[in-house]
């Protein structure tokens, strides 16, 4: 019986760290035949993912460029894409998330009639502007995916409302805590030389901030309640890890580069930010991944963002949505820092993961078999 071809798109970090965990499940069986392709919507940050669960690229179309537009990305994969599927004829393309390169990539399957999955599917913030263009980048690969492997129950409502046939929407859980478990196990301690300017057992926060519609003003205004915070707290420190668009660097070191206990840095790699994120004392973030990885690990987050997709996070997690208003950031971070019982209230709420067991992969790959097994 000769093997299923599937082809596993990532363009970006975060994509390569929740798509690893089925591209692992899917190669443990001998019935599919397991191609990765990365678009290189980012370079160096995709590749170390990868890497750290031993896997590489099967071909990588080097797309990105210096202040790239959206424009350049979708035609750039588009185009990319769609010749390695003429050449290699799978019949599987799986796609994740909200990127751009998941709806290029997932449009350039359709055009050609291979089925297509999306793992992460359903997730809405309700808003097509927010976070943009993520939200419809989602709502597009949703309307023309053959399995909609749904995180939660929620995402599976949101399908249904918008008309997707029950059929086709699977709940799995979340595949970034499979790789989550995955990397708890594996990591000890920080290889990154910035993170050993930390001294020993310091109070620190993470933070993180890069989307989109928070360049400019609201960037600002977080970096603003940052300063604060920090001149509020002088035994505090923080980690930020920044984005490599010029546009977030340039913000973020305008106001922080001169703040003694503040380490500016690269993207961390993904073992690096699983212990940042274990050892900080909170995480400001206003990554989507982050939200439902603090969760797990039932680490406080306050979300930087004015909606969420991921309502879980905020309802039976460990977030916290509070936008990106410098005062009510500013508030919420001094409120964590200083009572013990809003401490033990977010971390109550989380006894009930909303994300998953960290078998998602597992599924998806189960169902992908029974699916060709006995339809195809």
């Amino acid at each position: 019986m000769s093997r299923k071809t599937v082809v596993c798109v990532v363009g970006t970090r975060p994509e390569a760290i929740k798509m690893a965990p089925v591209v692992l499940a899917l190669r443990s069986q001998s019935y599919f035949d397991v191609k990765i392709l990365a678009t290189g919507q980012h370079s160096t940050m995709l590749d170390q993912a990868l890497e750290h669960f031993r896997l590489s690229a099967d071909m990588n179309l080097h797309i990105m460029k210096e202040r790239q537009s959206l424009d350049h990305i979708t035609a750039s994969v588009m185009t990319g894409a769609g010749k390695y599927f003429d050449e290699t004829d799978p019949s599987a393309i799986l796609v994740h998330g909200d990127t751009t390169t998941t709806f290029a990539s997932a449009l350039a399957g359709f055009y050609r009639n291979i089925p297509v999955g999306h793992v992460e599917a359903g997730l809405r913030s309700g808003n097509m502007h927010l976070p943009f263009p993520e939200e419809m980048n989602r709502v597009l690969t949703d309307r023309i995916t053959s399995w909609a492997f749904a995180p939660t129950e929620l995402a599976k409502e949101n399908l249904l409302k918008e008309g997707t046939p029950e059929d086709m929407i699977h709940v799995t859980g979340n595949t970034v805590i499979d790789a989550l478990l995955y990397t708890v196990k594996s990591t000890s301690r920080p290889s990154c030389s910035e993170l050993a300017k930390l001294p020993e057992n310091v109070p620190f926060l993470l933070v993180t901030a890069h989307r989109r519609e928070s360049w400019g003003k609201p960037l600002e205004d977080i970096c603003h309640a940052l300063t604060m915070l920090l001149d509020a707290h002088p035994e505090l420190w923080m980690v930020i890890p920044m984005h490599r668009n010029p546009s977030v660097r340039e913000t973020i070191k305008k106001y922080l580069e001169n703040k003694e206990k503040a380490i500016l840095c690269d993207p961390l790699d993904y073992p690096d930010f699983v212990w940042a994120m274990n050892a900080s004392k909170f995480i400001l973030s206003d990554s989507g991944g982050v939200q439902e990885e603090a969760s797990a690990i039932k680490k406080p987050v306050l979300i930087l963002r004015d909606v969420t997709e991921r309502p879980e996070a905020v309802e039976k997690g460990s977030g916290v949505l509070v936008g990106v208003d410098g005062e009510k950031i500013f508030s919420n971070a001094i409120e964590l820092l200083e009572s013990k019982d809003r401490f033990m209230e977010i971390e109550n709420k989380c006894k009930l993961q909303p994300f998953g067991d960290g078998t998602a992969a597992i599924k998806i790959a189960e169902l992908l078999k029974d699916y060709f097994e006995n339809d195809h």
